[in-house]
This record gives C-alpha cells, sequence and structure tokens, in this order.
C-alpha cells in the first residue's frame, strides 16, 4: 500500500495461486476482503494513530473476472481529505463514506480494467473517548455486584 502524491493513494494485491479460484479468476473473497483492509489502512493514514477506525458498512459490486494484480483507488481523495480535516477539527466520533475502484493491471498493455468498485462507511472514534466509556462501564459493573 503506497501514497503516490497527495491527490492518489493505491494498494495492490498480488496475482498469486492463493488468491485464485477453480476457474483462475481472483478469488472473489480475496478481493473483497482486501478491500476492506485498504480502505482502513487509508483512513488509519489520514486519521492517526489517536482514533479507532472500524468499517460498519461494505457494498462491493463485481463487474468482471479479474485475471491478474489487483489495484485498489481511492476515489474522489481530495473531498476525502477535506471532510475527514473538518471531523477531526470539530472532534468526537465521526462517519467517512469511502469508495474504491478495484482494477486489474493489463500486463501486454499499458492499462487497467475495472473489474469492481466497494463503497464503505466507516466510523472513526477516538481513543480516549472509547476508554473513558468502557472505565465508566467497567465501574457501573463493579458498583452492581458489590
Amino acid at each position: 500500500m503506497k501514497r503516490l502524491n497527495t491527490g492518489r493513494f493505491t494498494a495492490i494485491l498480488p496475482f498469486k495461486r492463493v488468491n485464485r479460484n477453480w476457474y483462475n479468476a481472483m478469488a472473489g473473497a480475496a478481493l473483497l476482503g482486501n478491500s476492506e483492509v485498504a480502505g482502513g489502512m487509508f483512513l488509519f493514514s489520514e486519521v492517526g494513530v489517536d482514533y479507532i477506525v472500524i468499517c460498519k458498512e461494505m457494498n462491493y459490486r463485481f463487474l468482471r473476472p479479474c485475471c491478474g494484480p489487483a489495484v485498489y483507488d481511492v476515489v474522489d481523495l481530495d473531498a476525502m481529505h477535506d471532510q475527514i480535516a473538518e471531523a477531526k477539527k470539530a472532534g468526537g466520533e465521526f462517519n467517512v463514506d469511502l469508495t474504491m475502484d478495484v482494477r486489474q493491471i493489463m500486463s501486454k498493455r499499458d492499462r487497467t480494467l475495472r473489474v469492481g468498485r466497494c463503497e464503505m462507511t466507516f466510523h472513526c472514534a477516538p481513543k480516549s473517548q472509547v476508554r473513558s466509556r468502557s472505565s465508566k462501564k467497567a465501574r457501573k459493573r463493579r458498583k452492581l455486584t458489590v
């Protein structure tokens, strides 16, 4: 996974034997599962270590079989930066809607072919807020057992 520049973040899933299904295409579970990982890693790099990032909802649309390495590209990255910056400035918990295009690298041609699109909703919460909430619950449990 790497940030190519300020406007583009990408992750690459190699086309290996372990990722293939019985008809020699990329397994759908590999494409789907790694899209959550790629989206989460992108958000971790944006919000920093002070936030917990949780995938709440994910919708993956398969368009065609993927018969080569898959590239995950975040769509509309500049608007995403602005949305996250505003939410962090306001403080507290927030949701982020993220759209990723999944493309196959065409080895003989110097281009990519879109094989899927993933729309995800992530929930970001400050770790300090989560810790205080869990300590309140623990104190409440101790009072009930005493």
